[in-house]
């Protein structure tokens, strides 16, 4: 089967063409398998999340490596406000244009190449591909897949966007809930209801003022913490609500746990928002019942957690020192502004995780997403050099 660069682009074009929503990632997954099994890798398959895994085997000499993307992406928005259109999966101006381009179908199918180049000639140990289901709403399928042992790799490699540079770590992502509850009533007789809506004005500068206690690390920078929606029940405008929520997004350093988060916010805000009876106010976390395309069903708290490596470690040097190497561009060592599936391969398991992958952050999740098909190529050529480097530092540290 034809392995060049030009292949690799046909791939992620096909699989632009392929709408995969998050719990949705059906069609993408079974394509992935198909291209698993054309390429020769030794095992090929689907977990029961619906997460799409194939193994290349090594010489045993070394533990796994794990490169990783995900299959799902976000919505297109109004297809009339995109450039090109948004599933079209085109080629102009050197870029490869789609939802999906650079996050995260480009890099998935450079991954999936880079690991089949390695059935020539096997690596010292087994090469795991898997490019996992509903990262987009916090990583059900990486954190499925890690926490069964299904796969137990000693690194792992995240195909998120880094622009050629080596990602570190990030800071994590909880979605919280504010409740505030009163007294439902018809609109026309304000004054037999109690309006939640009237406690809103006390709360909202006070989460702006719980932002800013938030700590600040030297790497990942500051924790940050923001109020994104303001939603009431009953939704009917001719009823005054008995519940107001205000859902705030806070990015967390990886030493903040899940309970620990809605712990404290909560804590703050009833020490400093007045809130007499028959109001009240608590704070949870966010919570949502995701489906797998595979028909599994779960509850889940919307926390990923967040990670950060060593910038010392053996890992993070032997990666840099192949892409200087490789590219000629000593790449800079960084982390994420935004969450991946390295929070649970990382933040949770303690399996060392890095970045590499084309594309500028600042198209994603846009109407103009796009992958530089230049930096891609470089990517594509570098990522050989860099399994290999970080397999062996995995060996060393093993």
């Amino acid at each position: 089967m034809d392995h060049s660069f030009d292949q690799v682009i046909a791939f992620a074009q096909d699989l632009i063409r392929i709408p995969g929503a998050p719990g949705a990632e059906g069609d993408v997954a079974q394509r992935v398998r198909q291209e698993y099994e054309a390429l020769g890798f030794d095992d090929a398959w689907i977990d029961e999340n619906g997460s799409a895994v194939g193994r290349i085997r090594g010489r045993g000499e070394a533990p796994a490596v794990m490169l990783s993307c995900h299959l799902d992406v976000v919505d297109i928005g109004d297809p009339d406000t995109w450039e090109f259109p948004p599933r079209g999966g085109i080629i102009n101006g050197g870029f490869l244009h789609g939802r999906g381009a650079m996050d995260i179908k480009g890099p998935l199918a450079i991954q999936t190449y880079a690991a089949a180049h390695f059935l020539a000639d096997r690596p010292a140990g087994d090469i795991i591909v898997a490019h996992t289901v509903l990262e987009e709403r916090g990583g059900w399928g990486m954190e499925r897949l890690i926490d069964s042992g299904e796969v137990a790799p000693a690194a792992v490699i995240i195909g998120e966007s880094t622009n050629g540079d080596i990602c570190i770590g990030h800071r994590g992502r909880a979605e919280l809930l504010i409740e505030i509850t009163g007294v439902a009533g018809h609109a026309s007789a304000p004054d037999r209801a109690s309006n939640p809506l009237s406690i809103l004005s006390r709360v909202l500068p006070q989460i702006e003022r719980f932002a800013d206690t938030l700590a600040t690390d030297p790497v990942l920078g500051r924790a940050t913490l923001a109020a994104t929606a303001v939603e009431t029940l009953p939704t009917s405008y001719n009823v005054i609500p008995d519940i107001v929520r205000v859902i705030v997004d806070w990015r967390v350093l990886p030493d903040t746990t899940a309970d620990d988060a809605a712990l404290r916010l909560d804590r703050f805000l009833r020490d400093n928002v007045d809130v007499q009876e028959p109001f009240a106010l608590n704070v949870r976390f966010n919570a949502e019942t995701q489906h797998t395309w595979t028909g599994r069903e779960r509850m889940r708290r919307m926390f990923t957690p967040g990670f950060l490596l060593d910038p010392q470690s053996p890992i993070v040097s032997a990666a840099a020192g192949s892409i200087a190497s490789a590219t000629g561009r000593q790449p800079a060592v960084r982390p994420w502004t935004f969450a991946t599936d390295g929070g649970h391969t990382c933040g949770t398991h303690g399996i060392p995780t890095i970045g590499y992958a084309p594309g500028e952050e600042r198209f994603a999740h846009t109407n103009r997403e796009r992958l530089d098909l230049d930096s891609a190529r470089i990517a594509w050529e570098a990522h050989p050099a860099l399994i290999t480097a970080v397999q062996q530092a995995a060996a060393t540290a093993a």
